[in-house]
């Protein structure tokens, strides 16, 4: 830990990139926390292993954080307020010590039969100088053929809204549609492609096991999945391109339990590099993204 620690304190001083891993811990109700490496293996938790920002509300839990830049560097950050809410919650920060008051966004209040809202991401677009928020949610009727193969009647879609301002959105609408039950889509602009990687939630026959799909733009169209590369009962990808490489990084929620990572060049032949990583004990569902130095100085300690 000395080392890596001092790894990072090289690199913030250099200037060099330094990359943030923003997680929870079950049972979700203590907060957000940080863990920093200097190079996308090595994950050590910061901030005195204490949550970065806590709940705001008696109702709230903070599952499956989520933090993207916005072009004047406000950082944004958004999670899933409960299990079995209608809403999201948000909140924004200058240097990712200090955030603001939560925010509850009803993302699916006015949708009739919609049970949930999980795993909620957020993407600045620049072309429409817009926010795309995308989450997954259960609408009971819809995709009645897909039903059977869900649990507790649960069958998932990726869903998406747009704001500007985080005070008026969109109306909720369809994101990702692949045939099957799907949740915990992340986002990666990869040159001139976008990369969409996602869980198949199907249970029976068993899946439970992470996808790509590609696009040339930021709402797809998505082309056909290529073949699962993580093992089933893994969920919560999410991805940092580093050097040529690859990562994605993602939660095994059945024993043995903990974080996981594979790694590609090619988004066609994988590598388990579990055994390469070291993550926080306890990591759950989150995020990773890469910092500058100037950003990482700030940081909690």
């Amino acid at each position: 830990m000395k080392i890596a620690a001092a790894l990072l304190l090289s690199q913030v001083l250099w200037g060099g990139d330094v990359f943030l891993f923003a997680y929870f811990k079950e049972p979700a109700k203590s907060g957000v926390f940080y863990a920093t490496s200097p190079d996308g293996y090595r994950w050590t938790p910061i901030n005195g292993g204490q949550p970065v920002t806590k709940p705001d509300h008696p109702d709230e839990l903070m599952r499956d954080p989520y933090i993207a830049r916005r072009p004047d560097g406000v950082f944004h950050m958004v999670w899933t307020w409960e299990w079995r809410t209608l809403r999201i919650g948000h909140a924004t920060s200058a240097d990712l010590k200090s955030w603001s008051a939560h925010q509850e966004i009803p993302v699916m209040r006015d949708v009739a039969g919609a049970r949930n809202v999980w795993a909620p991401e957020l993407y600045w677009d620049k072309a429409r100088s817009e926010w795309l928020i995308i989450w997954s949610s259960t609408v009971d009727g819809r995709f009645p053929e897909t039903l059977s193969g869900g649990e507790q009647g649960n069958n998932h879609r990726i869903y998406s809204m747009t704001t500007r301002d985080f005070k008026t959105f969109s109306e909720p609408r369809l994101f990702f549609e692949p045939g099957y039950e799907v949740i915990d889509a992340t986002l990666l602009e990869d040159g001139a492609k976008y990369r969409l990687i996602f869980k198949d939630e199907r249970r029976y026959p068993l899946r439970k096991v992470l996808l790509a799909s590609e696009g040339p733009t930021l709402r797809g169209p998505w082309s056909a999945p290529g073949e699962p590369f993580t093992e089933s009962w893994s969920e919560g990808p999410s991805v940092l391109k580093i050097g040529g490489e690859y990562i994605v990084y993602y939660d095994h929620y059945r024993d043995p339990r903990g974080y996981r990572a594979a790694s590609t060049r090619d988004w066609k032949e994988w590598r388990d590099v579990t055994a390469q990583m070291s993550f926080p004990p306890g990591a759950k569902h989150g995020c990773f993204l890469r910092l500058t130095g100037q950003e990482a100085a700030r940081l909690p300690k």
